[in-house]
C-alpha cells in the first residue's frame, strides 16, 4: 500500500513510546487489537520513528484503518504498509487534521458545500479509532472515504 507520514509529537501514548522512539512491537500489536482490527499473521517491525506493518487482512478499509492505528501513536512518523489485502476497493483520501477543523467541516472540504452532514460517514470509516465526533485533534490522520 505504500509509506505514510505522521507527526510523531501527537498521537495515543502507547506503553514505551516517546516523541524519540516508536513504541515496541508488542505494544503496537496490542494497539491493533486493541481496536478490533482483523489481521491475519500480524508482523509489525519497528525502526526508531518508523513502523513497517506486514501481514493479511480482508479489505482496503480495514487496511487503512490498521495503519491508522499504528501511525496515530506518540512517536511515529511513518508507517511502511505490506499488507496483503484479499479485496481490493477504491483507496480512501487521507486526511490531517488541522486546528479547528470538525468533521462536520471536513465533510465539506471534501465532499462539497452543503455536504457537512456527511461527518457521520468520516466518524464511521474512522471507527473504532474516533469514540465520539467531536473527539479530533490536531495532526490526527484520518481516512476520508469516496461517498457511495
Amino acid at each position: 500500500m505504500g509509506l505514510f507520514n505522521f507527526i510523531k509529537s501527537v498521537g495515543n501514548k502507547v506503553f514505551g513510546a516517546s516523541e524519540a522512539q516508536a513504541a515496541p512491537a508488542d505494544q503496537l500489536a496490542k494497539e491493533v487489537a486493541k481496536h478490533g482490527l482483523n489481521v491475519d499473521g500480524l508482523d509489525i517491525q519497528v525502526a526508531g520513528n518508523k513502523i513497517t506493518v506486514g501481514g493479511s487482512t480482508t479489505n482496503t478499509a480495514e487496511a487503512e484503518k490498521i495503519i491508522l492505528a499504528l501511525g496515530n501513536t506518540l512517536g511515529v512518523s511513518e508507517v511502511e504498509s505490506k499488507l496483503i489485502v484479499a479485496q481490493e476497493v477504491p483507496a480512501a483520501t487521507m486526511y490531517e487534521v488541522k486546528s479547528g477543523d470538525t468533521l462536520w467541516k471536513i465533510a465539506e472540504m471534501h465532499y462539497g458545500k452543503g455536504k457537512g452532514g456527511k461527518y457521520d460517514v468520516i466518524f464511521e470509516a474512522n471507527k473504532p479509532m474516533l469514540s465520539h465526533p467531536d473527539k479530533i485533534y490536531p495532526h490526527q490522520m484520518l481516512r476520508i472515504p469516496p461517498l457511495a
